[in-house]
């Protein structure tokens, strides 16, 4: 990849298909914050899944944060769900994670796939929760019961 630029745009589509199911996450851990961002950017659904599920493993810091703000504000529940595991978790603050569990509770995405959420529960959450739940009754709607269990 090194001797020529832009090899990766090419091999990254087709890594798992002739590496196996972990040869994306093993590239993605050579390539720098930039470049990652560009396959993010380039990439299919199934290919931000990947590269949202390889982040909790590999050096950025919060470098790579965009992506998992841009897969919060999608409605494929896979980037969703992936945005709020263990880098979403660490690295969102805590407006945008409160929000990205409520995005996870409309979408019906159940909230023991939420990375972090016992040590990042806190009362604005479980405040937003329940004006949810009482939205829910007062529409004659049930609550989910992960979503009692938090408020």
């Amino acid at each position: 990849m090194e001797r020529e630029p832009g090899a990766v745009h090419r091999l990254f589509p087709q890594a798992r298909r002739l590496g196996g199911p972990d040869a994306r996450a093993r590239l993605l851990a050579r390539l720098d914050a930039d470049t990652l961002a560009e396959l993010y950017r380039r990439g299919d659904a199934g290919e931000r899944l990947d590269i949202l599920r390889a982040l909790p493993g590999l050096d950025l810091g919060p470098r790579a944060l965009p992506l998992v703000e841009d897969a919060l504000r999608t409605n494929d529940a896979r980037l969703v769900e992936a945005a709020m595991g263990d880098y979403g978790a660490r690295w969102l603050d805590d407006h945008a994670y409160r929000q990205g569990v409520l995005k996870c509770v409309f979408m019906s995405i159940p909230l023991s796939s939420v990375s972090g959420l016992a040590a990042r529960s806190d009362a604005e959450l479980a405040r937003m929760l329940g004006d949810y739940a009482a939205e829910r009754r007062a529409a004659g709607r049930p609550v989910p019961q992960d979503v009692l269990e938090r408020i």
